[in-house]
């Protein structure tokens, strides 16, 4: 077996080593590293390395794509043959388009550099204060579980059409739950983070004290609509949703909420208030990712066509309307709209919105603040009816204080609805879903939003 070689030669042998009429590979060589505790120890720490690589071979219009481990040249090349086999053995391929070329996209100028890896290093400052979280948190009467990760995907991406492509992203997370000595209730914080650096372990453990303490008090309530709190983590779980749904084919063949039917879509109309901006930007400050186009698979959202497409800022929504759908230059072409990519990134901005969430608890007279949702499912795409439970926190505020701790929810709404509702928005903050931030999708900026009449549909015996 031959030594492991770099990330462009695994590029390179398998373009040199494909033999359908043309080919795009894409590798990605990711290392991580975690810690995770429990019962105010930490229990584990790893760090992991692996290469993956994406073959797709096309035969005139048809494509095959696969995907697996890859370090060695014989490895390559049987994920080519299998690849290019796929391909013969296709059908012509709906989304056909002509493959991005070296004169549409200049070459990385970053290319040739090695990937960039993590270590166990990155938690060197956070370490030890979360240590002394654990001491603290043990005198205190709290019981801390949690995890931290950290990783960074070096993706090359090589077509035989000349494309040399490079992005190094580096994704982290922190997500700690805390629990009181009874075991009779829970808070949980968290966040994203590029390196550590800003993540402060002692805050943590004392933003989850004072939860903690908000629910020394407990007050059950029923179900009905509540004057309610969304922090940004909230805002966060349910704006993804919005954004993953808002496929423009989908939209077009009269099956969302984007749609205007029987064919069609909402574009250029207004769906929430005025003053409302979600949007997408690889450059946006402390959420940046890939500046191109990387699709391993063609779907309704993504085609193989388009790798190496380049990617800017898009507004999704501008001052309330409806300005792009998630498009492949096949919708695009089907829709007379831009192509517009989806982006590795969200934010969303209030024109309004000012101050913070303690701004929010102190001009409500009574409701409910809410920590995290959880569980989230759709129930009609016609109106991206949305339903989930409230997890770790729901907490009860008089007259601009929090005063205890309520119990769980199921809710139903829809995020398109909710912006068309909120009667207040803080500033806009970096945020990190619960729900999808984990696995899926961790670079969010949202404001925290202040609902009227959110739909609390049932109780929850969630704890």
């Amino acid at each position: 077996m031959s030594a492991a070689i770099n990330p462009q030669s695994l590029v390179e042998q398998a373009l040199a080593a494909s033999t359908a009429d043309e080919c795009v590979v894409i590798v990605r060589d990711k290392t991580s590293a975690n810690l995770r505790w429990a019962n105010n120890t930490l229990t584990t720490n790893g760090v992991m390395h692996g290469v993956g690589v994406t073959v797709i071979s096309f035969v005139a219009t048809a494509t095959g794509s696969v995907t697996g481990s890859a370090t060695t040249p014989e490895q390559v090349a049987e994920l080519v043959r299998a690849a290019d086999a796929a391909a013969r053995a296709a059908g012509p391929a709906e989304d056909a388009q002509p493959l991005v070329t070296s004169d549409e996209v200049a070459p990385s100028t970053d290319w040739d550099d090695a990937p960039e890896p993590t270590d166990i290093h990155v938690y060197d400052a956070f370490a030890p204060a979360l240590g002394e979280a654990f001491g603290r948190a043990e005198a205190g009467g709290r019981v801390l579980y949690g995890f931290v990760n950290h990783e960074v995907t070096t993706t090359y991406l090589g077509s035989s059409t000349g494309l040399r492509l490079r992005h190094a992203q580096p994704t982290g997370h922190y997500g700690c739950t805390g629990k009181n000595s009874a075991l009779t209730e829970s808070a949980w914080v968290g966040g994203a983070t590029r390196d550590f650096t800003d993540v402060d372990a002692l805050a943590m453990d004392a933003e989850v004290a004072q939860r903690l303490a908000w629910g020394r008090r407990r007050v059950d309530l029923p179900a009905g609509r509540y004057d309610t709190i969304l922090p940004p983590s909230a805002v966060a779980d349910v704006m993804i949703d919005a954004y993953w749904y808002a496929g423009a084919r989908d939209a077009w063949e009269g099956q969302s909420v984007y749609s205007r039917r029987p064919t069609g879509t909402r574009i250029g109309e207004a769906i929430v208030s005025p003053g409302v901006h979600l949007f997408s930007d690889p450059a946006h400050d402390r959420l940046q990712c890939a500046p191109f186009n990387v699709a391993t698979a063609s779907g309704s959202e993504s085609s193989v066509f388009d790798n190496g497409l380049p990617l800017g800022r898009t507004d999704w929504i501008c001052d309330g309307e409806l300005t792009a759908l998630l498009q492949t230059r096949h919708t695009a072409a089907m829709t007379g709209q831009p192509v517009t990519p989806a982006i590795d990134n969200l934010v969303l901005e209030v024109d309004s919105g000012s101050g913070t969430i303690d701004d929010l608890v102190a001009g409500t007279r009574r409701g409910l603040l809410l920590t995290c949702l959880w569980y989230i499912r759709e129930v009609d795409a016609q109106s991206l009816l949305l339903t989930g439970l409230t997890r770790d926190g729901v907490y009860l505020v008089e007259d601009g204080e929090i005063t205890g701790s309520v119990n769980n929810f199921r809710w139903n709404e829809s995020p398109i609805d909710l912006l068309r509702r909120f009667s207040h928005a803080s500033a806009t903050v970096p945020s990190f879903s619960r729900e999808w931030g984990d696995d899926y999708f961790s670079r969010t900026a949202t404001p925290a939003l202040r609902v009227p009449d959110f739909n609390m549909s049932s109780v929850s015996q969630a704890m």
